[in-house]
């Protein structure tokens, strides 16, 4: 039995081997609905309304409709239910999860003007996305390997530029792609023959296998907020607003083949063997970073019936500091014989400078007899526009066109109600839908996908739904609201791109989060 275990990275290498790839940009910036109990159960959709906490995040002329000040907080209760689904076989994953994802303090100066009769301020704190995810696989039938893929871009690197060996570290003196390296010293790849720059995978004709993966997500985008608004002649509500994130995401994605009747390296002299075969890729990474943005906004009241709303956010612009690890651990079998080596590696540290979307949100709202809300929000988030830069500013232009291939602009509508049953109790209910932010040919498998580091691994979402429901008690100054909000999403998931005409795996990845929320504060 031979077994190699390999830590991988360091070094200036190409963008697509030690920096931030598209996929990675679009990971921080995720889609997700946070925020106070009653924004929540009308779906988020207060872009027309203001008047809540939430809308600090969300459009800041909502600090202008107040009159009073208000201090609340949100707690909320998140049981999530994952599953990967691929050539019928299904495995499900739960876990739950608590937080404080909103609380915040408002704010109002009577000015006893009859062009601006209030000033208002805010200052609050949303967690904005949350990254917690679990999902684990198993694909029961492979047409081909990883390790097919890796020699596949590998070709052209001569083994001197791969061998890791005492003395030589090519993570940092190799221009060669991080995985190349990975998959030779760990022996995922060989040479043909006595060629030193063509290499063979694991696979070949009457090779079978199948394979398993987990990858656990975990993280945030925490907003803290500072608003300033106020409103004209009781007509028009103006906001602006700076936000200060805090990002953490961490990923540990695992995927491993067990093969048979493989192409495997023979320890014995050079070149390959048949044999069977099994080996594990991990990679773990982590991304830190704080970045700010600025939004402003408007809310027109014609008449009491009706509201317009719109408001618009400049990107985050992020400076992230990244940690990432890789190793592949290899064991194989021939006859009776066995070999068993171990050789250690580096883990990379490194800088990037990262740009999330532009969005713009526009609104509308109906007060019913004044006892019911209607209300509706369209989002537009560009993700077209999100950019990598290296630590001096300077963008990488190779990740910029796999933005552009991979991911489309993304549309938001939700619509909410609210009806108040009586002055002291209402009921509300929303609904939203977001159309997939990934390109068709990218979910399709149409397009090559380049990913970074070590990870070939990567995941397009689909559509994202949200149902919610919700209901409201005041007493005097006092309120607390609570929600039922129920997410579902699907994704794809693909351990590597397809080449050459060999299409990769895939899974189908589905959640289903049920979140209980309850807001309390007090108005003064």
């Amino acid at each position: 039995m031979k077994k190699l275990l390999l830590t991988a990275v360091v070094g200036a290498l190409p963008v697509v081997m030690a920096a931030q790839g598209a996929t990675d940009a679009y990971m921080l910036a995720q889609p997700d609905m946070k925020g106070t109990a009653r924004f929540m159960s009308m779906a988020g959709a207060f872009g027309a309304l203001g008047g809540d906490l939430s809308t600090l995040s969300q459009n800041p002329a909502g600090v202008g409709v107040y009159r009073s000040s208000e201090v609340g907080v949100t707690l909320n209760l998140d049981f999530q239910s994952t599953s990967a689904t691929s050539m019928g076989e299904t495995r499900n994953t739960d876990q739950v999860k608590f937080s404080c994802p909103n609380f915040g303090y408002v704010g109002a100066a009577n000015l006893n003007s009859d062009v601006m009769p209030y000033i208002t301020w805010g200052i609050g704190y949303s967690r904005i996305a949350s990254f917690d995810r679990v999902y684990s696989g198993y694909i029961p039938q492979l047409s081909t390997s990883l390790s097919n893929y890796v020699a596949n871009f590998s070709n052209g690197y001569t083994t001197g530029e791969l061998i890791h060996e005492q003395g030589y570290n090519p993570y940092s003196s190799s221009d060669a792609p991080w995985l190349s390296i990975l998959g030779y010293n760990s022996y995922i790849i060989n040479p043909v023959g006595t060629s030193n720059d063509t290499y063979s995978g694991l696979w070949k004709n009457g090779t079978s296998g199948n394979a398993t993966f987990t990858v656990r997500e975990k993280g945030y985008v925490d907003q803290f907020d500072l608003d300033l608004g106020g409103n004209i002649m009781d007509v028009v509500y103006w906001g602006v607003g700076v936000g200060i994130t805090d990002l953490a995401f961490a990923t540990d994605a695992y995927y491993d083949e067990e093969l048979v009747d493989a192409r495997i390296s023979d320890a014995r002299a050079e070149g390959t063997e048949n044999g069977d075969a099994w080996y594990g890729l991990r990679n773990f990474s982590k991304v830190r970073g704080t970045g700010v943005n600025i939004k402003a906004g408007v809310i027109v009241k014609p008449v009491n019936e009706l509201r317009l709303g719109l408001a618009v956010h400049t990107p985050t612009y992020y400076d992230l500091q990244h940690e990432m690890l890789g190793e592949c651990e290899y064991s194989y079998s021939s006859g009776i014989e066995g070999y068993s080596q171990t050789d250690d590696g580096w883990m990379a540290f490194y800088k990037s400078g990262y740009n999330s979307p532009w969005r713009l949100i526009a609104s509308v709202a109906g007060v019913i007899g004044g006892r019911g809300i209607i209300s509706a929000d369209y989002e537009y988030v560009g993700y077209g526009s999100m950019s990598v830069e290296d630590d001096l500013g300077m963008e990488y232009f190779d990740v910029a066109e796999d933005i552009d291939n991979y991911y489309e602009d993304s549309h938001i509508l939700r619509v909410g109600g609210e009806y108040r049953v009586t002055p002291q109790f209402s009921l509300r209910a929303g609904y939203s839908y977001q159309s997939s932010p990934a390109d068709d040919d990218a979910i399709s498998n149409k397009e090559y996908i380049y990913t970074s580091g070590t990870n070939p691994a990567y995941i397009f979402d689909k559509s994202t739904q949200h149902m919610t429901a919700g209901l409201g008690y005041r007493f005097k100054a006092f309120y607390v609201d609570l929600a039922y909000v129920h997410k579902m999403r699907e994704s794809i998931y693909r351990p590597f791109t397809s080449f050459e005409g060999n299409e990769s795996p895939s899974a189908l990845i589905t959640d289903h989060n049920n979140q209980v929320i309850m807001s309390l504060g007090v108005k003064f």
